[in-house]
C-alpha cells in the first residue's frame, strides 16, 4: 500500500451547470491531480434545491465517491428513494432522531485503508432545528474511537465563526474539516497546528458569474424591494471549486492542502 493518498473535496454542486461541469471535467482533474477519493456536497444539484435521482447518479457517474448534503436535502421527494438504495449519500449527522438517512459512512479507499466521512449542519444564522454539531461529533468520535483511518467532516454552515470554532475545537482529533453552504470559496486553507486540514468554505461547482448559482435578474428584487421572486439557475460558464488534501498513512494525518479552482 502506498504511503500517501489524495482526497478531493468539492463545494456545493449547483443545478445542471454544476453536474455537467463535473461530467465533462472531473475525471481529467482526478487523473491530473492523482486523486484517490472524491467527496462533493450535492444538496443543490437538482435545479439548485434538493437532490433528484437523475442528478445524483450523474454525479456518481462523473466520478464522485460520496455525496454529502445540508438544509436543502429534502427539497425533492425523490431523495427518499435514493436514501433507501445507496450508502453514497450522507445526511447531516445532527438531524434529530427519526429523520431517514445515513449519518456517517466508512468507505474503502484502497486495500488496507478505509476512510470515514461525516456530514454535520450548523445552527448559527441558519435552520436551528438541528442538534448541537459539536456534541454530535464528540459522540461519534467516542463511538468510533478504534477507527484508524482518516476522518473527514463536511460542516454545512452559514456562519464563519461557527465553522472556525468547529475547526479549532476538533484540531488534532480528525483529519480534516471543510465548510460548505455559502458557495463562496475562501482563501484560508491550512493544516492547523495539531494537524487537521481546514477551509472555511470549499466554494461551488456551478455557474461562476451568478449570485451563488442564481441569476442576478431573479434575485435582485429581493434586495431592492424585499419582494419574493422565483429563483433561476444561472447559465454562465461553470467552475469547479474545492480542495485537495494529502493524507500520510505513516503519520496518520493530513500533510498537505491546496485549493482547486477551475473555470470552463
Amino acid at each position: 500500500m502506498k504511503n500517501k493518498f489524495r482526497f478531493l473535496f468539492l463545494g456545493d454542486i449547483f443545478g445542471k451547470p454544476g453536474r455537467r461541469s463535473l461530467l465533462s471535467n472531473l475525471k481529467d482533474i482526478q487523473k491530473e491531480m492523482n486523486v484517490d477519493f472524491t467527496v462533493a456536497n450535492g444538496e443543490n444539484l437538482a435545479h439548485g434545491n434538493g437532490i433528484n435521482e437523475k442528478g445524483f447518479y450523474e454525479v456518481l457517474e462523473a466520478g464522485v465517491d460520496v455525496v454529502t448534503s445540508g438544509n436543502h436535502l429534502f427539497g425533492v421527494k425523490q431523495v427518499l428513494k435514493i436514501i433507501d438504495e445507496t450508502d453514497q449519500l450522507l445526511i447531516p449527522a445532527n438531524y434529530p432522531k427519526g429523520v431517514p438517512g445515513q449519518r456517517l459512512g466508512i468507505y474503502e479507499v484502497a486495500k488496507g485503508l478505509k476512510t470515514m466521512i461525516i456530514n454535520l449542519h450548523g445552527r448559527v444564522l441558519i435552520n436551528t432545528e438541528f442538534d448541537c454539531p459539536f456534541r454530535t461529533l464528540e459522540d461519534l468520535l467516542a463511538k468510533y474511537s478504534d477507527f484508524e483511518g482518516p476522518i473527514w467532516v463536511d460542516f454545512h454552515a452559514e456562519a464563519t465563526s461557527e465553522k472556525r470554532a468547529m475547526g479549532l475545537y476538533f484540531d488534532g482529533k480528525i483529519s480534516g474539516i471543510f465548510g460548505t453552504h455559502t458557495h463562496i470559496q475562501t482563501s484560508d486553507e491550512r493544516i492547523m497546528p495539531n494537524g487537521t486540514a481546514y477551509i472555511t468554505d470549499l466554494g461551488m461547482c456551478g455557474p461562476y458569474d451568478s449570485v451563488i448559482g442564481i441569476t442576478l435578474k431573479s434575485v435582485i428584487k429581493n434586495f431592492l424591494y424585499s419582494t419574493p421572486s422565483r429563483f433561476e439557475v444561472a447559465s454562465s460558464q461553470p467552475s469547479i471549486q474545492g480542495i485537495a488534501v494529502d493524507y500520510s498513512v505513516k503519520d496518520a494525518k493530513a500533510v498537505h492542502i491546496e485549493r482547486v479552482f477551475r473555470q470552463y
